[in-house]
């Protein structure tokens, strides 16, 4: 009985570690991804489309690495859950599940847009150009990546850092910040070309506070 007890202990101090590596992984692919993209591709809409051909590597290798960011999101989703326990608050916890999935499908259904947009350019160029699907394609991208995913970070960030005021997952300060730099996300897309960087940053900086609050409990 005592080593099935001690088990479960070790089981669920596990899972919190593997969640913020989980977060801190998703944040450095997230930064890079992000990092590729906008130093490949034009700031807004209504380009030529020149960055298709100068930059596939260096698109590509966004694109490729997303799925994975996004996949490791969903672990830093499951230990942040983990950390509040039964001091959820149900009102906050659906807007906080609900934004970050949200938020996971339009970086999904961007990546599937680019993607659609490079194989289409690599097969038929000319007609695709002329046609205006690059113009539909390349604002459908803008506004999942640029507007809306960002606007669900900005939620994701408020919600958590609601709950983390309620249920004392992460210091307060750290919630304060939080509501500011998701009121910097909100309000000042499209206006700032690096803004979306502030959320996976964010989500570094509770990770590393997670890993460290499991490793050494007491100065946690």
């Amino acid at each position: 009985m005592e080593e099935e007890m001690e088990k479960a202990i070790r089981d669920r101090l596990k899972a919190p570690r593997a969640g913020a590596i989980a977060g801190m992984v998703f944040s450095i692919l997230l930064i890079v991804s992000l990092v590729l993209i906008r130093v490949s591709v034009p700031a807004i809409p209504g380009d030529s489309g020149t960055w298709l051909s100068d930059s596939e590597k260096s698109i590509r290798l966004a694109l490729d690495l997303l799925p994975f960011a996004g996949i490791a999101f969903l672990w830093f989703i499951g230990v942040l859950r983990d950390r509040m326990g039964e001091l959820e608050d149900r009102f906050f916890a659906t807007v906080f599940l609900g934004s970050g999935l949200l938020f996971l499908a339009m970086i999904f259904a961007l990546s599937a847009v680019a993607g659609g947009l490079m194989m289409a350019y690599e097969t038929i160029p000319g007609k695709l150009m002329d046609s205006g699907i690059y113009t539909f394609a390349r604002t459908v991208a803008y506004q999942f990546g640029s507007v809306f995913a960002m606007r669900m970070a900005g939620v994701f960030m408020m919600s958590t850092c609601t709950l983390a005021i309620r249920s004392g997952m992460f210091p307060r300060w750290m919630a304060f910040l939080g509501y500011a730099l998701a009121l910097s996300l909100l309000l000042s897309i499209g206006r700032f070309y690096w803004t979306q960087l502030v959320f996976p940053l964010w989500v570094l900086m509770i990770s590393v506070y997670v890993l460290l609050a499991n490793l050494w409990p007491k100065a946690a």
